[in-house]
């Protein structure tokens, strides 16, 4: 296998002509004609996998090494593998080879592959074929060859188009001087105006800009323990300097109200042109087979929601990226609670971590950690019980949800999640129990910051009801 390095993107804009734009858009749909291919000859060869008696009997064996095997050569059998769908997709390349590389049809027959995988298994229920106008990015597999990036142009099979870089982007400029591993032409509607922008994907470490006046470029190089409450709307930050309780993803929640505002029209008019699609009680009526109808005025909110989706998702991640980024200028050790979000979204906070995404902050936050060879320290959420702990009495008393404040033996108040961000930040090494001397050693200078946060917060107004105040 080939060695991994660290990657990242810079996304830089392309300016085709109309007619470059038109076979671009052909050269979209083809590689979606190709992708649906793929997957569904993955789907006919998994279902002759599974009329297999000798299959059948093999799933019944318990798991093993010598069941992996039989499995692994069934697989086999039927060629159900990453490159033999290759083979597969090599004479519809050669139908499209005007258009379409060898390598991009690789690279389209692996996002097939391990679409299918994850059905394979069962890490999914089903997979989904793309539609027509779906297919929203195509990437080569080098820049050597297909898909090239050079002379400041985009350059695939005859198609030269002009890249758009300003001379003042200092992270454009910098980042052009690594290694381009391979490139990914990204389709986006913005404002119902197809937009196409090209990705490279960079070999190295990002560049991150400090000073605009300077033009100074570096890293992220402080050291320093931090520790993360995540809450369902909140953020707690504990480190050395700073304690830090913000709303999380807070403009987005006017956003969000506009979008439930669209879905509820669209509803409406779907109802009134489709009488008959629903029951008496609304519902959907799944023995009605007939086709759905949809109005003009149905089609624009589609289009306004379809925009509103697209600025909630740009927003969130660059608000993700900036709050990762200024909790890496206070340290590099940053310590957080394991959480299953994925249980918590099947319960009644499903829609608001929808709308938060805390998974994905954390993600971002583990990238960046990586570009200096660190990484983010999940402490045990069972053993070290941060909401319950005291380390003052050295125990442990539940607390209901509601109440938002920690109160110790000397009468001082804490607000909760600040308090369960400064005992993770006090985790030992483990990662399973947390150091109580430690705590003990550092709790004056963490009440100083703490009473500098608590007044900033109570001469705040408009603060959510879980903050406590």
């Amino acid at each position: 296998m080939k060695a991994t390095t660290a990657s990242y993107i810079l996304t830089l804009d392309l300016k085709p002509e109309i007619f470059q734009q038109h076979i671009l858009e052909k050269r979209f749909n083809i590689s979606r004609q190709i992708y649906n291919a793929c997957l569904g000859e993955l789907l006919k060869r998994y279902k002759m996998l599974q009329n297999d008696k000798e299959y059948q009997e093999v799933i019944k064996i318990p798991k093993s090494k010598e069941r992996n095997k039989l499995f692994k050569q069934l697989n086999q059998k039927y060629k159900l593998s990453e490159y033999a769908l290759h083979g597969f997709a090599k004479p519809i390349q050669h139908h499209f080879s005007k258009n379409i590389d060898a390598f991009t049809a690789q690279r389209l027959a692996t996002r097939a592959w391990k679409s299918f995988e994850k059905l394979m298994f069962h890490q999914a229920k089903k997979v989904n074929f793309k539609q027509f106008g779906e297919m929203d990015s195509i990437e080569g597999k080098s820049n050597s060859t297909g898909i090239r990036f050079k002379n400041n142009q985009l350059i695939w099979n005859g198609l030269i188009i002009k890249v758009s870089i300003d001379k003042n982007d200092i992270f454009a400029q910098m980042s052009l001087q690594d290694r381009i591993k391979y490139c990914r032409i990204q389709r986006k509607e913005i404002r119902g105006k197809i937009k196409y922008c090209l990705q490279l994907v960079l070999d190295g470490i990002p560049p991150v800009k400090i000073h605009k006046d300077t033009g100074e470029v570096k890293h992220y190089t402080k050291d320093g323990e931090i520790g993360l409450d995540i809450g369902i709307s909140t953020l707690a930050i504990v480190s050395d300097n700073k304690v830090s309780l913000l709303e999380f993803c807070k403009d987005i929640e006017t956003m969000d109200k506009e979008k439930c505002r669209l879905q509820r029209k669209m509803d409406r008019s779907r109802r009134s042109t489709n009488p008959n699609k629903f029951k008496e009680n609304g519902t959907i009526n799944k023995d009605n087979k007939d086709k759905w109808i949809y109005s003009n005025h149905y089609k624009k909110v589609r289009s306004q929601l379809k925009e509103i989706q697209r600025r909630i998702a740009s927003k969130r991640k660059l608000e993700h990226e900036v709050l990762s980024n200024k909790i890496l200028e206070q340290g590099n050790i940053v310590k957080v609670e394991t959480m299953n979000y994925k249980g918590l979204q099947k319960g009644k906070f499903g829609k608001r971590l929808g709308i938060k995404a805390p998974s994905m902050f954390l993600s971002i936050l583990d990238r960046k950690l990586k570009y200096q060879e660190k990484q983010l320290l999940k402490v045990n959420t069972w053993t070290v019980k941060a909401s319950q702990y005291n380390p003052f009495d050295d125990t442990y008393k539940k607390k209901p949800l509601s109440k938002r404040w920690h109160e110790l033996d000397n009468g001082i108040k804490i607000q909760r999640d600040i308090f369960s961000a400064w005992l993770i930040k006090n985790v030992k090494d483990n990662l399973q129990e947390i150091d109580r001397q430690k705590c003990l050693n550092s709790f004056d200078k963490f009440y100083g910051l703490y009473q500098i946060e608590e007044n900033r917060l109570s001469q705040c107004s408009g603060l959510i009801s879980s903050m406590g105040f």
